[in-house]
C-alpha cells in the first residue's frame, strides 16, 4: 500500500458564482451523502443541486486499488511508442467540504505528497452555489466548478490531470492537435429530492436524482486512445436511493455516470459518520487498462456541526396516522358520555403550518370528532414538524448561530401566526424562522419549541 494521497475522491473546484439576480432561498440541506469523488457533496462521481448545510464541515479519505499498467506510452504527438509502467495498487486521498449560509460549500482535496519524480503534490480546490435548493422545493440548480493542479515530472513537459487524479506521465495536456484541458471543471447541475412512496414493506425513504452537464474532467480526453470509446459531450447524471435504518441512520445506494464511466457503490451513515465502498467502471468487460478497468474502492467520512455530529435525515413527513375505531355491534345501544369542553386556538407548527385545535383551560389539546386528549394519543398520533424542546443546546440555553451571527435565546416565549413567519435556515435539525418582513441580517430568529409555541433568539453580543 502506498503511503500517498492520490486518487479519483479528489472533489471538485472553483466556485462559479453566479446569483445573476436569482437569489436562492435560504433552505438548509440534509447531508444525505458525505462527499463524491471529486465533487464536494453529492454522489460517487457527480455532483448534486444541494449543498451541505451552514456550518457543516465534512472531511473524507478515500481511495480505490489499481493493477500495474503496462500498455503503452505516447510521445507528443500521439503516437503510441512502446510500454511505460504505470505502478498500481492503493491510491488514497483526503478531501474538507464546509458548507456556508445554505447557499454555498467550498472545499479543497489532498491528493499526493509525492516528490517530482512521481509528478509532485497534487490538490484540488472546489464549490458550488446553490440556486434553488431541492430539499426546499423538491427540485434544485446548481452551478459549480473544481479545480486540480498538473503533475510535474521536472522534465519541461505540460501535463494535464487525468480522470483519476493521479500522475501520469501518458496525459499531456496536448498530444499532437488534440488538446486536453482537465485542470479547470465548470458545470451546471439539476436535481430532485423526492420522499418514498410509502410502501409498507419497506421502511422511510427519500430518492436523489441528478443530471447536468460540464467541461474539463466531464468532456475532454475522450481523443486519447484509452477513451476514444467515449463521447459524453459533458453530459452525466446519477440516482441514490436513502433508506431509514433508525434515529439518524441512513443506508444509501447510489449509481452515476461520469460522462465515460458508470460506477455503482453505496454508504452506511451511522448518526453522521459514514462508510462507503464502490466500484468504479462497471461499463468495463475487458480490463485494457487501468482507464478501462474495474476498481474497487473504500471510503470514510465524518460529518461535524460545530463540536456535534450532524447525523443525515430524510425528507420531513407527517407523524401522525388515522385511528380507526371499531364499529360498535348490531342491537346495541351506545350511550356516549358528554364530549369534553374546550376553546378554538389556532397552532402553528415548525412547518410553517396552521392547525386548528381544541384547548382546554389547563392546556390540554384535544383533537378529533370525539376530542380525544393528544396526550392519550401519543405516540400513534402526533403533529408534524421537529421542535427544540428535550434538546441539550435548547434546554442548556445555548447560543444558535444563523447565517454567521450568533442568537441567544429571550426570556420571552411567543405565539406566532404562520403567516407571519418564513422559514430561514435549520439549526441542529430544528427549522428556524424570522418575520416574513424582516431580511438579513435577521431581528429576531423564532425556534418551534413544541406545537403552537416558540422561542425567541436575538442577537448576542
Amino acid at each position: 500500500m502506498k503511503a500517498t494521497f492520490k486518487g479519483t475522491r479528489a472533489v471538485v473546484a472553483h466556485t462559479l458564482v453566479l446569483a445573476l439576480g436569482l437569489g436562492a432561498q435560504a433552505s438548509a440541506q440534509s447531508a444525505k451523502v458525505s462527499g463524491t469523488l471529486r465533487h464536494g457533496s453529492g454522489l460517487l462521481d457527480v455532483p448534486v443541486a444541494s449543498v451541505l448545510p451552514h456550518g457543516t464541515l465534512t472531511g473524507t479519505y478515500s481511495g480505490f486499488w489499481t493493477r500495474n499498467d503496462t500498455d503503452y506510452s505516447v510521445d507528443d504527438e500521439g503516437r503510441i511508442t512502446g510500454t511505460e509502467p504505470f505502478s498500481g495498487g492503493w491510491n488514497g486521498d483526503l478531501a474538507a467540504v464546509l458548507g456556508l449560509f445554505d447557499l454555498l460549500e467550498v472545499g479543497a482535496s489532498l491528493q499526493s505528497l509525492e516528490g517530482s519524480d512521481g509528478g509532485g503534490p497534487l490538490w484540488a480546490a472546489f464549490g458550488r452555489f446553490s440556486l434553488l435548493s431541492p430539499q426546499a422545493h423538491g427540485l434544485g440548480l446548481a452551478v459549480g466548478g473544481r479545480y486540480l493542479t498538473s503533475p510535474d515530472f521536472g522534465d519541461g513537459v505540460d501535463y494535464a490531470p487525468t480522470r483519476l487524479g493521479r500522475a501520469d506521465p501518458r496525459v499531456r495536456d496536448r498530444l499532437g492537435g488534440l488538446r486536453i484541458d482537465t485542470e479547470e471543471s465548470f458545470y451546471v447541475v439539476a436535481g430532485a429530492d423526492l420522499a418514498g412512496l410509502g410502501w409498507g414493506f419497506l421502511p422511510d425513504y427519500d430518492v436523489t436524482l441528478s443530471a447536468g452537464w460540464g467541461t474539463g474532467l466531464f468532456r475532454e480526453g475522450d481523443g486519447l486512445d484509452w477513451h476514444e470509446f467515449a463521447d459524453s459531450e459533458g453530459w452525466f447524471g446519477g440516482v441514490a436511493w436513502h433508506l431509514r435504518l433508525g434515529r439518524g441512520k441512513l443506508l444509501t445506494f447510489m449509481t452515476d455516470y461520469n460522462g465515460f464511466d458508470w460506477n455503482i457503490g453505496g454508504e452506511l451513515d451511522l448518526g453522521g459518520v459514514a462508510l462507503g465502498a464502490h466500484v468504479l467502471g462497471v461499463n468495463y468487460s475487458a480490463d485494457a487498462s487501468v482507464y478501462r478497468s474495474s476498481k474497487f474502492g473504500l471510503k470514510a467520512s465524518i460529518a461535524l456541526c460545530g463540536a456535534q455530529l450532524c447525523p443525515a435525515a430524510l425528507r420531513e413527513r407527517p407523524v401522525g396516522r388515522v385511528v380507526v375505531l371499531p364499529a360498535p355491534p348490531p342491537d346495541t345501544v351506545v350511550v356516549s358520555p358528554p364530549l369534553p369542553e374546550g376553546t378554538p386556538r389556532t397552532l402553528c407548527l415548525a412547518t410553517g403550518e396552521a392547525v386548528e385545535v381544541l384547548a382546554t383551560e389547563d392546556g390540554t389539546i384535544l383533537v378529533g370528532p370525539r376530542r380525544y386528549p393528544l396526550s392519550e394519543l401519543r405516540p400513534a398520533m402526533d403533529f408534524a414538524g421537529t421542535y427544540a424542546e428535550g434538546r441539550s443546546w435548547f434546554e442548556s440555553e445555548e447560543p444558535i448561530r444563523v447565517e454567521g451571527h450568533d442568537f441567544v435565546p429571550s426570556p420571552r416565549r411567543v405565539d406566532v401566526r404562520c403567516e407571519e413567519i418564513r422559514r430561514i435556515a435549520e439549526y441542529m435539525g430544528v427549522p428556524l424562522f424570522g418575520m416574513r418582513d424582516d431580511r438579513p441580517p435577521w431581528r429576531v430568529v423564532y425556534v418551534p419549541v413544541r406545537p403552537g409555541t416558540w422561542q425567541a433568539y436575538e442577537p448576542g453580543p
